[in-house]
């Protein structure tokens, strides 16, 4: 935890600041600017190559989408302005609202909304299930397009609207990239542009409002409704000291902070120059994420030991501490306080049993004194202490643990290395995700056990993905349910990840700073300064 002694350390916050926020400053006054420090460096732009937390929020300033959630987590119509689906269910026709512009001046055509959907829909896998419904999407006219079914399919629209890594629509020159090779181009038709001329990774990322963006008219709900830009520029600074970031919005220097510290919110709520809201109902559900691919997690052995080692009240006092912001105990795979709900399978989470986590290691094929490769992120606090926590546990079973330690965005790209993990690869690493998508098996990223197709970790369980294309298909909602705890018992037999914990993380932004949604992500648009 921090030392809140620390917080006011003026004179070594302002030099830290200095570069940081000097071009920030000598902005002319009549240019509004939000300045945001965000959780992590910026150095992926393509959010179909990577599913990190810090590309979809780029993402969702860049581009803009078909279908968009409202508060009650419905799809809405955003790019799109009309939709009709034919009486058999297997063909649906989109319409475009007019104007739609990309960054460039060219207008948004539906063979681009094609390409983006077929690229994104190549590594996420409720984009990967989508795909294997359709026969054909076919350009109707210049804005019009149509997709076709081969049998009827009730997430269509779930699908192309989801919270989290949605098919963000791209120029069909992009979207043509291979799905496996990144979009280094930020363009897109979101209301703010990309200013690639200033991005400096490991500093900051600067977004200027984009003039030819024409919102929806009705006001901002959830991630649906009008995406009104008010801000001019908007500038996300990277700054991995805690301590700074929150001395700097005290003095007012920054006016937005993604992911203050959880032990500093109470501190914070106090202060009259500081709003804190919880922008998130679902909250946050932390992971530990296994490398299937390499001895010992490869057998489901090994992963289910992991299971025993976790003590969810131990990991939530080291994450968050504030016992009012966490849950005590929450088994769910898709996330406690959701419709999909259920504690079935999640006894070995209730109480750790070290032996019983080693003798499964055992018949997993560990051999006492193998390194297992632990990465631990440098600059995200919360992340750190919880993979502090589970190096203990580790080593409470008799694992002999390599811990290297990294900034989050090295790691992000470095668990996408297939390698041994003594040659560049790793065993385990800790995330969070949350919000809606993480409710449903299909939409949640993590939990995705195709194999080849899986995000890092390649979790692959065949057993696992025909319990969720079969409840896909399921329209009664309550054998839905019934079928989600069939997924669930399956999901702790071939452990795709392991869940610590569920959690809250609210954001912090000054006073004069107004309009921020409640979105379950931070998004910019809505936010005005005075």
């Amino acid at each position: 935890m921090h030392n809140r002694r620390n917080i006011l350390a003026g004179a070594g916050a302002a030099a830290l600041l200095a570069g940081s926020l000097a071009e920030g400053r000598a902005q002319p006054k009549k240019i509004k600017t939000l300045k945001a420090v965000v959780h992590a460096d910026l150095k992926i732009v393509d959010p179909v190559w990577t599913t990190a937390y810090i590309t979809q929020r780029h993402a969702n300033l860049v581009y803009d989408t078909l279908f968009a959630l409202n508060a009650k987590f419905e799809p809405k119509p955003q790019m799109v302005e009309s939709y009709t689906l034919s009486p058999d269910g297997l063909k649906y026709t989109f319409t475009l609202r007019p104007g739609l512009v990309f960054h460039d001046n060219q207008p948004v055509r539906p063979v681009d909304c094609i390409a983006s959907i077929k690229r994104w829909s190549a590594r996420d896998p409720m984009g990967q299930l989508l795909a294997t419904f359709i026969t054909e999407m076919a350009v109707v006219d210049d804005r019009t397009f149509s997709m076709t079914l081969k049998e009827p399919y009730g997430l269509v629209l779930d699908s192309l609207g989801k919270a989290t890594s949605p098919p963000y629509i791209m120029p069909e020159r992009l979207a043509n990239t291979p799905p496996n090779e990144q979009v280094t181009d930020p363009t897109g038709s979101g209301p703010f542009m990309f200013k690639k001329d200033e991005w400096r990774p490991g500093n900051r990322a600067v977004y200027l409002r984009h003039p030819g963006y024409v919102p929806r008219s009705e006001p901002p709900d959830y991630l649906s409704g009008g995406k009104i830009a008010k801000l001019d520029r908007l500038e996300w600074i990277y700054i991995p000291d805690n301590n700074t970031v929150l001395s700097a919005l005290q003095a007012g220097e920054i006016d937005y902070f993604e992911a203050p510290p959880l032990d500093f919110i109470g501190m914070l709520k106090g202060s009259p120059d500081i709003s804190v809201l919880n922008i998130d109902s679902l909250g946050v559900q932390g992971l530990i994420r296994p490398n299937t691919l390499h001895p010992p997690f490869d057998k489901y052995e090994g992963r289910q030991a992991l299971l025993h080692l976790i003590d969810q009240a131990e990991y939530m006092g080291a994450v968050v501490g504030d016992a009012s912001l966490y849950m005590p105990f929450c088994g769910a795979y898709f996330l406690c306080n959701s419709d999909n709900e259920t504690a079935v399978g999640s006894e070995p989470l209730r109480k750790p049993d070290y032996a019983k986590a080693k003798a499964l290691l055992a018949q997993a094929g560990y051999v006492p004194g193998q390194k297992i490769v632990v990465l631990q992120p440098t600059d995200r606090p919360q992340y750190n202490a919880a993979t502090t926590v589970l190096i203990s546990g580790l080593r409470k079973a008799g694992v002999t643990v390599d811990v290297q330690s990294a900034d989050w965005s090295t790691i992000t790209s470095r668990r996408t290395r297939r390698d041994p993990p003594d040659k560049g690869g790793w065993n385990l690493f800790i995330t969070t995700h949350g919000g809606p998508d993480t409710s449903m098996p299909v939409s949640n990223v993590w939990f995705n056990s195709k194999c080849e197709r899986a995000n890092p970790g390649w979790a692959c369980d065949p057993e696992l993905e025909k319990l969720i294309s079969a409840w896909a298909r399921e329209p009664d909602r309550a054998k839905r349910h019934a079928g989600i705890e069939e997924i669930q018992r399956r999901a702790y037999v071939s452990v795709p990840y392991v869940p610590f914990g569920q959690f809250f993380q609210p954001v912090a932004f000054r006073k004069n700073v107004t309009g921020v949604l409640a979105a379950g992500q931070p998004v910019y648009w809505n936010i005005d300064k005075s």
